[in-house]
């Protein structure tokens, strides 16, 4: 397994990205792009990455907060959710330069690409697709449906999965309607999978640190919507 950091600019900051590859495997394969929680690219996100690597993929994690910080402090957590949502131009330009670094990789399929996000990492990546992106397919996890560009739908290239907790404030009802008529209007292959018992965060196993009930790991969940991927990849891609 090869893994490194790898320094790259986009939106005109530095971003420290971590690349996972098996390169004991020949041949091309699929790409798949990974955008971490708002907290930064954690270590959590690492084993993300390597994991993806293992089942034969070329895992790139981006960095969206820059010079590969973590932060664990909710009010700066919620205050780059707000910097982002208020300017989806800036993600999505940062979503494309992180998209070229995976692409560079000599062991990447190009017409093979994918996204997936976590929280805020997964509403980054839906922006990305929204912006045209040549994405096969882009999962989001407990990840924010909600967009100032709803039109921007029928540029969507690829198909489209989104695991929702059912339990999770953060993507109320209203939203994940909002989400349905979009897609729908934008003729998109999609699917949102909502699952019972499950609040935000559910695929962080650390998220029950933040000592709120908003927040909260669900084990089942968090196997359920992996498998979920899994299928979408293996439909997309075939069996790796």
């Amino acid at each position: 397994m090869h893994t490194e950091s790898i320094t790259y600019t986009a939106d005109g900051a530095r971003r420290v990205g971590y690349l996972a590859v098996d390169r004991a495997r020949g041949g091309k394969r699929p790409g798949v792009l990974i955008a971490h929680e708002a907290g930064g690219l954690s270590e959590l996100v690492k084993q993300r990455a390597r994991r993806l690597a293992e089942l034969g993929y070329v895992a790139f994690a981006l960095d969206y907060l820059g010079d590969g910080v973590v932060i664990t402090d909710m009010a700066q957590v919620f205050a780059v959710v707000g910097k982002y949502t208020e300017a989806p131009a800036r993600i999505r330009t940062i979503g494309r330069a992180s998209l070229d670094v995976l692409l560079a990789q000599a062991e990447v399929d190009p017409t093979r690409l994918a996204g997936v996000g976590y929280c805020f990492g997964g509403t980054a990546l839906l922006e990305l697709a929204r912006s045209g992106a040549e994405l096969a397919c882009t999962v989001g996890f407990h990840s924010g449906l909600a967009t100032s560009h709803p039109d921007d739908a029928h540029q969507i290239k690829g198909k489209v999965l989104v695991c929702i907790g059912a339990e999770d404030p953060l993507v109320p009802p209203e939203q994940r309607l909002a989400f349905e008529r979009e897609m729908r209007e934008g003729k998109v292959d999609w699917r949102l999978y909502l699952f019972g018992n499950a609040a935000h965060s559910f695929a962080n196993p650390n998220a029950d640190r933040f000592a709120d009930p908003s927040f909260a790991y669900h084990r089942p969940t968090d196997e359920r919507s992996f498998r979920a991927m899994r299928d979408l990849f293996d439909e997309t891609f075939g069996p790796m």
